[in-house]
């Protein structure tokens, strides 16, 4: 059975439903104003110890072993103990790991802070990875006869709110010109996409550059294909729970994290062939050709000094959210903890600095 378009106010009763029912609880009861998040005080102000205290742990968020992986080929530390490296990645997911105290730090796109913001659950931005070409790909279902952004109109689509897929997707259908009312946005969490793609349920999902590939070996020759745009989603960040930042050990520990991380990412962009072998082909099943592919579609890593842009964009993509009724109006701002501003940019050479 598909599930119901999302119009008129199902859209703010979808944006409880998706990560379940205690960010339901919170998000409905913080709606009450508005925005359970008005009350917050923004980020803490302290100033970051600049030593790690013994026996101070972090619980990180490695999606698909991703952040192990990199550490590990790296040869990259930290000073302090990761006791959990949580196999979570999508935004809803991330999220109700916060709420449950499971996870300390993760990285995502920009629009899961603003969800969490939203559902009154108060969060921060510590780290910026600016990127500049598209991440994802809109596919069609096999037998589709869709060859562009614009023949989206009357169709379904599926659509994630809480994660970055939703916001390329909103940004795709304004840069077609097309108004939310012109399509049915179905509620769909992104592992779920494959699936309503395959069986039908919906008419376009978007796909990561890695999941395009196997998507189309599989249904190209049933006429399933790939749309490229110029959307870009320009935000992946690290981002952790107020109570992590508010806990000075902690906070230490994350300033500490955010230079292994942004080197990780550069050695990852720097030696392609190791990466392609040891993660696409040998955890991910990809070919070496097709893995190949995926990485002639990445983006190099940049890490700006200053977050005005990054700031500039979260808004944008608030305000496009708030334009459809799927969250209120609010300065962003306040998602941003800026004693963390500089860590990144410091930790890499100036090629890979905004």
């Amino acid at each position: 059975m598909s599930a119901p378009p999302l119009t008129g106010i199902d859209r703010r009763l979808f944006l409880t439903s998706a990560v379940g029912a205690s960010a339901a609880v919170a998000g409905l009861s913080g709606c009450a104003n508005g925005s359970a998040a008005a009350e917050t005080k923004g980020a803490a102000t302290a100033p970051l110890a600049t030593k790690v205290p013994a026996g101070t742990s972090l619980k990180v968020a490695s999606y698909q072993d991703t952040q192990q992986l990199q550490f590990k080929l790296a040869r990259l530390k930290v000073p302090f103990t990761v006791s959990d490296w949580l196999n979570t990645g999508a935004g809803p997911d991330v999220i109700n790991a916060f709420r449950a105290k499971s996870l300390d730090l993760a990285n995502n796109a920009g629009i899961p802070p603003i969800q969490a913001y939203y559902q009154g659950f108060d969060a921060k931005i510590v780290a910026i990875n600016v990127t500049r070409k598209p991440n994802y790909l809109f596919a069609t279902k096999p037998g589709s006869d869709i060859h562009s952004t614009k023949d989206f109109r009357g169709r379904k689509l599926a659509f994630s709110q809480g994660q970055a897929q939703g916001v390329v997707l909103l940004r795709a259908l304004k840069e077609a010109g097309l108004a939310y009312d012109d399509v049915e946005l179905v509620p769909l969490t992104s592992n779920q996409f494959l699936t309503a793609l395959q069986s039908g349920q919906v008419d376009v999902a978007p796909l990561g550059n890695s999941q395009a590939p196997t998507y189309l070996k599989q249904y190209g020759s049933k006429g399933a294909r790939t749309i490229e745009t110029d959307v870009v989603d320009l935000l992946s960040l690290l981002w952790a729970p107020r109570s992590v930042l508010d806990d000075r050990a902690k906070a230490a520990a994350v300033a500490a994290y955010i230079p292994q991380w942004a080197k990780g990412l550069v050695w990852t962009w720097e030696h392609p062939d190791e990466w392609n072998r040891e993660f696409y082909v040998k955890t991910q099943n990809l070919t070496l050709a097709q893995a190949e592919a995926v990485t002639a579609l990445a983006n190099k890593p940049l890490f700006p000094p200053r977050w005005d842009e990054a700031v500039a964009w979260e808004q944008e993509t608030a305000d496009l959210l708030a334009e459809g009724g799927f969250v209120e109006k609010f300065d962003v701002k306040q998602l941003f903890d800026r004693r963390f501003e500089a860590i990144a940019a410091r930790a890499v050479p100036a090629e890979y600095r905004k």
